[in-house]
């Protein structure tokens, strides 16, 4: 320690010292600082009027330490970085990330308190969304595509953008963004294409070079991203389903996930599952999750799947 340092400076590296040493006494600060044990008391006093609360126990365990509420300065992450780190969590299939009484959302919250605000609302954004119980073969886009699709959604502004159909088969989309989702490890964005003029939800990780467009992109004023992503991802299929369920509608909307269709009560006992399915064999392993008797209404091949599925277990327990 030169004699030339400045109180500031001689201030600064106090802090550094209680924060990385607490309870240090003000002997041993004096002797890192290189000066008198009434300068490191100064010093501290120079850092509690600006703000910043430094507590002191007496005693012979006495020392000062970094009280609570210190605001630390901005992290210096990029908006990519801080959407990555909360694409990573989400990822990590931490149910509570979203959650701030839990520790993953308690950690996130802490670092998003102390992002710069035009970094923090992207991934503010993004933070409220959960992935739960991942499909096979999910992929994580990249950081920088999906900060530029939720900043498109947050300013509300239309996109030009890359979609690949295929491998080689790329189309140029005009889209008005209205929300990305997160479900079961894969990302979504829902939109209004204007290529396409109709609705449209588009996977993130096939999206390629997003341009905003300097038009404004207003979404419905009823839009529920959640109930759009299911009801896009239980309609439209090849096969067309019906299925009448022995239960009432809240008792199967607990055993059958709203992807798999629209459940509507046909009375107080009794439920219809509407949907549609390219992969008959698979809809029916999940009509197992139902606890109730049911008969397949609808789809000749869906009822043929579930003979053969009947046949292998009656096998299989013989």
């Amino acid at each position: 320690m030169t004699h030339d340092e400045s109180p500031t400076a001689r201030a600064l590296l106090l802090l550094e010292l209680i924060q990385s040493s607490p309870g240090i006494t003000a002997e041993r600060l004096a002797g890192r600082l290189g000066v008198s044990e009434r300068a490191a008391r100064r010093y501290v006093g120079i850092l509690r009027e600006a703000g910043i609360p430094i507590e002191s126990e007496r005693g012979r365990y006495g020392g000062y330490r970094i009280g609570r509420g210190l605001r630390l300065p901005p992290l210096m992450f990029t908006q990519a970085e801080a959407l990555g780190l909360v694409m990573a969590v989400l990822d990590g299939h931490h149910d509570n990330a979203a959650d701030p009484a839990g520790p993953v959302g308690g950690a996130l919250g802490k670092i998003l308190r102390v992002l710069p605000e035009a970094v923090a609302g992207p991934a503010a954004a993004v933070r409220s969304l959960s992935a739960r119980h991942p499909e096979p073969g999910a992929r994580t886009p990249s950081p920088e595509t999906t900060a530029d699709l939720v900043q498109a959604c947050a300013g509300r502004r239309r996109l030009r953008l890359g979609y690949r159909i295929r491998p080689g088969d790329e189309r140029i989309m005009e889209v008005d963004p209205w929300a990305v989702v997160v479900r079961r490890g894969r990302w979504y964005l829902l939109c209004w294409s204007h290529t396409r003029n109709a609705r449209r939800v588009l996977r993130v990780d096939k999206v390629a070079g997003v341009k905003a467009l300097d038009v404004p992109a207003v979404p419905p004023p009823d839009l529920d991203p959640a109930e759009m992503l299911e009801d896009h991802l239980s309609a439209g299929w090849r096969h067309q389903v019906e299925v009448v369920v022995d239960a009432p509608v809240e008792a199967v909307a607990e055993w059958v996930p709203r992807s798999l269709g629209r459940r509507e009560p046909i009375d107080a006992t009794t439920t219809r599952l509407v949907g549609s399915t390219d992969e008959p064999d698979w809809y029916v392993r999940q009509l197992t999750a139902i606890r109730a008797p049911f008969r397949i209404v609808g789809s000749r091949e869906l009822r043929e799947a579930a003979e053969a599925l009947g046949r292998r277990l009656l096998q299989a327990g013989s």
